[in-house]
């Protein structure tokens, strides 16, 4: 189903330095990686709402997922990292259930009702493996990588790389990264839509033969599936951090993002207002699916400034811009205050808000003319403003004192965040992360 995924996670560690022999006559490296690292990270989301795209902008949008990742780094020589990534979401959804809301049994169709059919959860996955080398010196730091995504009507292929370089005695960094993504859809359409894609009198389906009509009893959308399901995107970005002082730290980015092919979500419905309404129970049959232009340009800019207060407090500050040629233009900005209380444990409370302009094509519930070229009822793509509030505390034992099998513990981190826009939707999600590294 569509992948909503809030929540995609990587983490890659390096370590530099360098060393000499006491004699001083010959120079060492230091390990990028010294040993094996085990990252398991976990996380439970769940929201509410009163604005599903499924079904046109209105019904709920109740929704929870639960996600496990594991990380694993290895070190295959002094130079070289190997990285690999696998992760996993499961889902259940009662906007999603509603692509076809009349498999519910006993339960009477409502947009504000989950169905029990099979639409209702999904299972998603990903494995990513990145390969990192670094220069003798450790000025230099080349990546690649290839990722594979899946669910139930989607399959992704990713090839990714990166180059950083470090000068001015390791002060300033700058980096250069880009990504490829080969998407494909097995297009899923709302369920009253379907016998009307093949031509003839859909009404003489098994749907409508079994079911009232009422309203306008007349049904006959004008429908026509999507000619292709191939997205692709490609991805470039730019990135730039300058240590200004030994309090100070700051960082720009330039973010540039291109798709193209299926950019619709195929079972998301869109009401028009001069087309009469149908309905099956409570639930309305859709007029058509989301139409959406078959390319988007994105652009992000932003900057990150970190001052170091003392040995309790840093402050951690983030701003960005975006625009899109869809018409959404967004702003971003984050303050995060780490708090260390001792040298094992540290707090620390972070607030986001975001604001976004509505896409071109995005109007409410029955807001659109069937004469309108491209049409969307996603919330997502609507004007609203959200707050974001996090606490989370971390601990880290660099010594690795517990061990579980041959693994020693080096950090936990725990942290909690409510999420609320101004357009009724709310989430909340509790994340966990463990760091293991191997004996």
């Amino acid at each position: 189903m569509k992948n909503i995924s809030l929540i995609s996670l990587a983490l890659l560690s390096f370590q530099v330095g360098l060393g000499q022999s006491q004699d001083s006559t010959q120079v060492y490296k230091k390990r990028v990686l010294e040993t094996t690292e085990v990252d398991f990270l976990s996380s439970y989301y769940t929201q509410d709402g009163d604005n599903a795209a499924v079904s046109g902008g209105i019904g709920t949008e109740e929704l929870t997922d639960v996600t496990a990742t594991f990380i694993v780094s290895i070190p295959l020589n002094d130079d070289d990292v190997l990285t690999i990534d696998a992760g996993i979401s499961a889902y259940t959804s009662a906007s999603s259930s509603n692509v076809s809301p009349f498999d519910g049994g006993n339960t009477i169709a409502d947009p504000f009702v989950s169905s029990s059919g099979a639409s209702q959860g999904d299972v998603w996955g990903n494995i990513t493996g990145s390969y990192t080398h670094s220069s003798d010196d450790r000025n230099d730091i080349w990546s690649a990588k290839l990722s594979v995504s899946a669910e139930y009507d989607y399959f992704s292929i990713g090839v990714g790389g990166s180059y950083t370089k470090l000068f001015n005695e390791k002060n300033t960094e700058i980096s250069v990264n880009g990504n490829v993504f080969i998407d494909s859809w097995n297009a899923i359409y709302p369920i009253e839509l379907r016998p009307f894609s093949q031509g003839g009198s859909g009404l003489s389906s098994n749907l409508f033969s079994q079911n009232t009509i009422t309203g306008n009893i007349n049904y006959n959308p004008n429908f026509e599936t999507f000619d292709s399901e191939g997205r692709n995107t490609y991805a470039l970005g730019f990135g730039f951090s300058q240590i200004l002082s030994k309090r100070l730290q700051g960082s720009l980015a330039l973010d540039l993002v291109m798709q193209d092919g299926l950019l619709s979500t195929p079972f998301q419905r869109v009401y028009f207002s001069d087309v009469a309404d149908s309905f099956i129970e409570n639930f309305q049959l859709a007029d058509d699916v989301e139409r959406l232009p078959d390319s988007r340009f994105k652009i992000a800019v932003g900057g990150r400034l970190n001052y170091y207060i003392n040995e309790t407090f840093v402050l951690r500050t983030f701003y960005r811009y975006y625009t899109d040629d869809w018409g959404i233009k967004s702003h971003t900005a984050s303050v995060e205050v780490p708090i260390k209380i001792s040298d094992k444990f540290t707090l620390y409370p972070s607030y986001r808000f975001y604001n976004q302009t509505a896409a071109d094509y995005f109007n409410i519930y029955e807001g659109h003319l069937s004469t309108d070229a491209f049409y969307t009822s996603d919330f997502d793509l609507s004007k609203y403003s959200a707050n974001q509030y996090s606490f989370g505390a971390s601990y880290t034992d660099i010594f690795t004192k517990l061990h579980i099998w041959k693994l020693g513990l080096k950090s936990i981190d725990l942290k909690y965040t409510f999420y609320d826009r101004d357009n009724t939707l709310s989430a909340s999600i509790i994340s966990a992360g463990f760091k293991f590294v191997m004996d």
